[in-house]
């Protein structure tokens, strides 16, 4: 590659809320999203909440002059709702379904069912090997009684860990998305802190939108305004993150976001707000990490965010593991009343009355042997990725004892995003 090698992306994120039967003006904010991305001609750009295939179809064609490459990504029973459309070819995309997602039994929030996921796609660009990410993380509906906390932490770090995993190969690391999380919350904090990934928010020089950067605001008549009470300003939960490998720089040049109206036609389009986002990537020769230590290995911002994440996590375990109990003790409940309902049927005294008893009690055995299996398969998962971090939180700790020379060793992503950016 030419040592003046430059590249300039432009990337576009929104949350749609194409919500079929359910989400206002809908056929017409996907109308006028398409006509948006047309006359923008960005080079990628990243969906969420497009949970019909009929949108997605209905944007393909309309799109397809202007991005020849798509894809949609199918998961759970509702869908991820996850789609990219791209003027550059699409080398290869994978995705990985998040393994904790919200409770069956919470019909009203409905996240169980849309198989929350992150997507990846591969593109090759001018000889640059970009991984692109596109995620939605479990939504917060409540956040002073936050049921959902340790299920976002758990995704946070899966996604942490897929792009940490899956991005070797890559030059260049992109992650769109509405990730459900406020700046400072664990799940942003830990994600950042493993993968090294810049918020294009933070980075830019050159920032227009709403204030604060907010993605959801108050002016948009599509919010819910009682949500958005104690925060006057409106919220940031969509990001643009990115970071370059060794031997690459990688800056947000310009940052926008819309602010509550469609900058054509006025209306929204969607309840949360579009990012739009010019990066520019240039080649630049290696250089010595000056941040490879970070002082007492307990002080170190990694360190702090790990311990946090297994705090919560333990939390959530016994939690999971309460539930369950629960749920076994009404299992053996239902059994012994079933078993008093077939001697008292067999008897012939109450017939009537045990016939009329057994329906509602098989249906409560079941009911909590589904509890039961549900919630641990909860710790299960809950458990597994908290062996995980407590095995980074190890590594982590002897590298910072060791010093420098183990840090190649431990080859912590976010060591990766911290060299390119300092170059």
């Amino acid at each position: 590659m030419k040592p003046n090698f430059s590249m300039r992306l432009r990337v576009f994120n929104l949350n749609c809320w194409a919500i079929p039967y359910l989400s206002k003006h809908r056929a017409d904010r996907m109308k006028r999203l398409g006509d948006f991305l047309n006359l923008e001609s960005f080079d990628l750009a990243l969906l969420q909440e497009v949970w019909s295939e009929q949108d997605f179809q209905y944007l393909r064609q309309k799109l397809l002059p202007t991005y020849p490459s798509a894809h949609y990504f199918r998961s759970g029973i509702i869908g991820s709702g996850l789609c990219v459309f791209s003027k550059h070819p699409i080398q290869e995309f994978t995705q990985h379904v998040y393994t904790l997602n919200g409770y069956p039994y919470m019909i009203h929030h409905g996240d169980w069912f849309c198989g929350k996921a992150v997507g990846l796609l591969v593109l090759h660009l001018s000889g640059l090997v970009l991984n692109a990410y596109v995620t939605h993380l479990h939504a917060e509906y409540n956040r002073q009684k936050d049921i959902y906390l340790a299920h976002r932490v758990v995704q946070a770090w899966e996604l942490a860990h897929f792009i940490h995993h899956t991005s070797k190969k890559a030059d260049v690391v992109l992650l769109c998305g509405d990730l459900n999380l406020h700046p400072k919350d664990l799940g942003c904090r830990l994600l950042k802190e493993w993968t090294g990934l810049r918020d294009a928010y933070l980075e830019t020089r050159d920032f227009k939108g709403s204030e604060e950067g907010c993605t959801m605001v108050p002016d948009n008549c599509y919010v819910n305004q009682k949500e958005l009470q104690p925060f006057p300003c409106g919220i940031r939960i969509d990001y643009v993150l990115y970071k370059a490998v060794s031997g690459f720089y990688i800056s947000c040049k310009t940052l926008k976001t819309t602010k509550g109206l469609d900058p054509h036609s006025g209306s929204p389009l969607s309840d949360h707000e579009a990012l739009m986002a010019t990066l520019c990537v240039r080649h630049s020769p290696p250089q010595h990490d000056p941040s490879s230590t970070h002082g007492p290995a307990e002080n170190s911002p990694l360190v702090t965010v790990l311990r946090e994440a297994l705090t919560e996590l333990d939390q959530a375990v016994a939690q999971a593991h309460r539930w369950a109990t629960c749920a076994g003790y009404v299992i053996g409940l239902g059994l012994l009343l079933l078993t008093v309902l077939c001697s008292l049927a067999a008897g012939g005294g109450v017939r009537e009355v045990a016939i009329l008893l057994w329906t509602p009690s098989v249906g409560l055995l079941l009911g909590a042997g589904a509890v039961y299996t549900f919630h641990m398969q909860e710790a299960k998962g809950l458990c597994k990725a908290r062996a995980e971090l407590q095995h980074v939180l190890g590594r982590a700790r002897e590298a910072q004892d060791l010093g420098p020379e183990s840090q190649p060793a431990l080859s912590l992503g976010h060591q990766e995003g911290n060299r390119a950016e300092d170059q």
